[in-house]
């Protein structure tokens, strides 16, 4: 390996550990715990290093939350592959949504809530967004009728991040969870 591929390699693995760095700390004690400060402590490497791969935690949260568009991508992806008729198939997206963003609150948090310079629906949307919207428009594309399907799987998604969003703060009983789906599901006007 030449000392260049070495180097590249390094910088990477570094990069990824101020990612999984981050990540741990916002799921553990909040974003606001996420400094540049306590990541070089972390990581154990000086402030300037942390620079060199991020300007600020801003590029830092915009990171972690591409990681997690392609974990929340694969969630959807495999509680699509688990089958069924098409509306066995929409709760078992909805699930995995909301599964997702109750297991992962800080990663969904730095996805959906707090502002990130990630564009969304715009020729510019990075393709790791691109493909979670993809997978959720497909998964529901046989139940969208005589709707758009894009349309359809906006209006669903923010259904969805608004029960994700009001059980995370305690908005909302924390049980229920599948009747809430159910209802959703049962009133979308889906004829199957």
């Amino acid at each position: 390996m030449s000392i260049a591929a070495r180097r590249a390699r390094e910088r990477a693995e570094r990069h990824q550990l101020i990612i999984t760095a981050a990540r741990e700390l916002a799921e553990s004690e909040g974003w606001d715990a996420v400094t540049t400060r306590r990541l070089s402590e972390r990581v154990e490497y000086s402030q300037p290093v942390l620079y060199s791969h991020f300007t600020g935690k801003d590029a830092i949260v915009q990171a972690v939350a591409l990681e997690g568009f392609v974990e929340l991508t694969g969630r959807l992806r495999a509680a699509r592959a688990a089958g069924g008729d098409p509306k066995a198939v929409l709760r078992q997206v909805a699930m995995a949504y909301l599964d997702f963003a109750r297991t992962h609150s800080a990663l969904y948090e730095a996805m959906f809530v707090m502002p990130i310079a990630i564009p969304f629906a715009t020729e510019e949307t990075p393709e790791e967004l691109r493909e979670t919207f993809g997978e959720f428009a497909h998964a529901l594309e046989p139940v969208a009728g005589k709707h758009d399907p894009g349309i359809f799987a906006e209006v669903v998604w923010a259904a969805l991040h608004g029960l994700a969003t009001l059980a995370h703060d305690r908005r909302i009983p924390a049980g229920h969870q599948q009747d809430r789906i159910d209802l959703l599901v049962d009133h979308l006007g889906v004829r199957v």
